[in-house]
């Protein structure tokens, strides 16, 4: 489920080549988590957008389970973005922070495991907040000169505040 290879790079040490196309990989699929994450925090539904494939999933129900939520499955971009944005806009504040990337490239697919802590804040009464660290896996697809996600499942190690309260 999680990476957890012993090293970051499979690419010999000493083809420099092979080496910096890893590295490029490897930026682009850290970035396509960044894009999601930032994407929701400024509520810019293009940036948004940009992290998923068109018949991407985002599987939210292991950390909704922890506070007994049942959010179904997101399946499709346009789904996806939709819902979380609408869910949020004019009513909830976030701040994502992406830590721990590990990573692994097999051709044009790739895995992708972070840590992200959310923090939520209704707008009308920022004393209710939602404060979430979440283990990702997420899989990803080559689209282009950039990555996108596939596949995301949050799950949740803990959090403080009051989840029910934002996510409904």
């Amino acid at each position: 489920m999680y990476v957890t290879r012993d090293r970051a790079l499979t690419a010999p040490a000493h083809d420099t080549a092979a080496v910096v196309a890893e590295l490029r990989d490897r930026a682009e699929i850290t970035d396509a988590l960044h894009r999601f994450a930032l994407g929701q925090d400024l509520k810019d539904r293009e940036l948004f957008a940009s992290a998923f494939a068109a018949d991407a999933e985002l599987d939210f129900r292991p950390a909704a389970a922890k506070w007994g939520a049942e959010p179904p499955l997101m399946s499709g971009r346009d789904t996806i973005v939709t819902t979380i944005l609408a869910m949020f806009d004019g009513r909830v504040d976030t701040t994502h922070q992406v830590t721990n990337a590990r990573i692994v490239v097999d051709g044009d697919t790739a895995r992708l495991t972070a840590l992200v802590e959310a923090q939520h804040l209704l707008i009308a009464d920022p004393a209710t907040h939602a404060l979430l660290k979440n283990p990702y896996d997420v899989d990803l697809v080559r689209d282009g000169d950039r990555w996108v996600i596939r596949r995301l499942r949050i799950d949740n190690t803990w959090y403080t505040g009051e989840p029910a309260a934002i996510f409904g």
